[in-house]
Parts: structure tokens; sequence; C-alpha cells
């Protein structure tokens, strides 16, 4: 759980042998967009589930960061009552990673 700016996100984090599933939610727990990123190049390929309206730009980046990082797969699930600012998306990126890393 994470508090910003008087909102309360729950990130859950699925670890399998070929990647991560993300799930960052605020409220109720509910699946809303998703990304998937596969990186098993130079590059990730990326590709929407479920488009968003407003957090397309933070989930492709998490699915990429995580997809790189593993050499594999990431499957990204974002659901907000509001849209995220630039630093609430920030810090929630470094708290994902994080324990990602520390998994």
């Amino acid at each position: 759980m994470v508090n910003l700016e008087s909102r309360t996100f729950f990130l859950q984090i699925q670890k399998f042998e070929n990647g991560y599933f993300v799930s960052v939610t605020e409220g109720t727990n509910k699946i809303g967009s998703m990304v998937v990123s596969l990186a098993t190049g130079p590059t990730p390929i990326t590709t929407t589930v479920i488009p968003s309206k407003t957090e397309s730009l933070f989930l492709k980046l998490i699915a990429e960061r995580i997809s790189t990082r593993m050499r594999g797969i990431a499957l990204v699930s974002s659901f907000t009552q509001k849209k995220l600012e630039p630093n609430t998306a920030k810090t929630l990126m470094f708290e994902i990673m994080e324990m990602i890393e520390n998994n």
C-alpha cells in the first residue's frame, strides 16, 4: 500500500519464472487498463490489451521497464479513480521497481 497526495494505491506483484503481473489499484480492487510488454530482443514489443483514457504512458513505461529488466513478459494493470499526476506516477514506478528488485 502506498499513500500519495491523500490517495491510497494498492500494489500487487505476482512473480513468474518468465515475467511479472503487476496490478495498481486505487479504491476498490479491480482490473483496469492493461498493457503487455515482451522483451526478448534489443527493444521490447508492447501492446495494449485494455485501453486507458489517461494512464497509457504510465502503463507502457512500467511494462517496458519491467520486461526489459527481466528479459521476459510484463503484464501491467491500472485502475485509478482519477488521472495520475506526474510526481505520483514517478513515485509509483519507483515503488514498483523497488519491489521487483527486492523480490
